[in-house]
């Protein structure tokens, strides 16, 4: 039965992903909103994240220790509605502005899409957005549990975090099971094999209350009870020759994830769990002849784990939540260089929710084997404190 249309206003998955970044958990509130006509709506926001960073190299081939400030995100967003079904979102981005001295970074279009809703069960998004793959690359990056998400594990080797295409998903049985199909641009460029579109299929199932939005969050800070499993592929044909050098060979790029998300409140505090496993495989071309634009993670593999624990009572003016994650991570290269594992530590001190937020995080990252002469391959300890405001 089609939905009447307060019910597809109440239930618009799209928006709140849209919005999701300034209406955090704790009740804040989005930034400013301009209406126009019965149904149309733009709602501006702007988001920044101000790090101050330590870490034992000052460059991939520099020894010593460095200490950088710069800006992780800063963003501006337009979301909003057309009309009762259709809606939009754009996000203008000029990320990690002065790291490693460069400064006066280009702004761009990070995002720019459209949605359809015509039920909660089918919905549709064109445009450039995030991928439909990995779960931590779909929780909202200025809601995360940790300081952020897995440098490289939850970033697939082509379209990176987003991607330009069409996707069709939707919410069933009361939006405890979610899917989604995406098709989209994936790899190009004159060193593909041939110009194949990426396919994309994801499925959770929440067995407690529901994740109905297109995107996560890496908290939800109390507020839900949550236990989501996960599952996705990845799929595009004829991505990179393994024989670049007489253009032969062909190979196939195919990935898998398995992810699960837990998030319990009680009178003794809020405890969250996540963990995911990821495993990306382009028949091994990367260890032949490849292409030299061909990433070296196309043959990663891996999982981590993350923990939270959040105080139940406020500790001064903010609450205090703890974290801890873990990261192994193998590459599948025949010179093992780049094989480690990430363990770190780190609190988040909420002020008034996600809105305005202080986060530290220690991590420690250990090489399987040590580079003889590139430094970001070589063991290293890393420290970060982290400002965020969102407006």
């Amino acid at each position: 039965m089609t939905s009447t249309t307060s019910e597809r206003r109440t239930h618009r998955g799209i928006l709140p992903l849209a919005i999701a970044a300034a209406v955090a958990a704790g009740g804040a509130h989005a930034g400013p909103t301009i209406t126009y006509g019965d149904e149309g709506f733009v709602t501006l926001n702007y988001a920044v994240q101000i790090w101050a960073q330590g870490r034992d190299y000052t460059s991939p081939n520099d020894s010593g220790r460095t200490t950088d400030f710069f800006l992780r995100r800063n963003r501006i967003t337009l979301a909003g509605q057309y009309n009762d079904y259709v809606g939009f979102y754009a996000q203008l981005e000029a990320a990690s502005d002065s790291r490693a001295g460069q400064d006066e970074r280009s702004v761009y279009y990070r995002d720019a899409y459209v949605t359809f809703d015509w039920t909660d069960s089918l919905r549709f998004i064109a445009g450039r957005f995030k991928n439909t793959f990995t779960r931590e690359n779909l929780e909202a990056c200025l809601e995360p549990l940790t300081l952020d998400r897995a440098e490289t594990l939850s970033y697939t080797p082509f379209g990176g975090t987003r991607d330009t295409g069409v996707a069709m998903w939707g919410n069933l049985a009361d939006a405890k099971v979610q899917y989604r199909l995406m098709v989209s641009d994936g790899r190009e460029g004159d060193d593909v094999v041939k110009d194949s579109p990426r396919l994309t299929a994801r499925a959770h199932v929440s067995l407690l209350e529901p994740e109905y939005d297109y995107g996560y969050r890496g908290t939800y800070l109390g507020t839900r009870k949550v236990f989501t499993v996960g599952a996705a592929y990845d799929y595009q044909a004829d991505v990179a020759y393994a024989d670049f050098t007489n253009r032969r060979d062909a190979k196939d790029y195919k990935a898998w994830t398995v992810d699960a998300f837990f998030e319990y409140p009680t009178t003794a505090g809020t405890f969250t769990a996540s963990a995911a496993k990821i495993d990306y495989d382009t028949g091994n071309a990367i260890n032949a002849d490849p292409d030299p634009l061909l990433p070296v993670t196309t043959e990663l593999d891996g999982y981590y784990a993350k923990l939270g624990y959040l105080l139940p009572n406020q500790v001064g003016i903010g609450r205090l939540q703890f974290f801890a994650r873990y990261e192994d991570l193998d590459y599948n290269n025949d010179t093992g260089f780049y094989d480690n594992k990430w363990k770190s530590v780190g609190a988040n001190y909420y002020i008034n929710g996600q809105q305005l937020k202080v986060s530290f995080e220690y991590a420690k990252v250990d090489f399987d084997r040590q580079h003889p002469t590139i430094q970001s391959l070589r063991d290293y300890d890393q420290a970060t404190l982290g400002l965020q405001l969102i407006f």
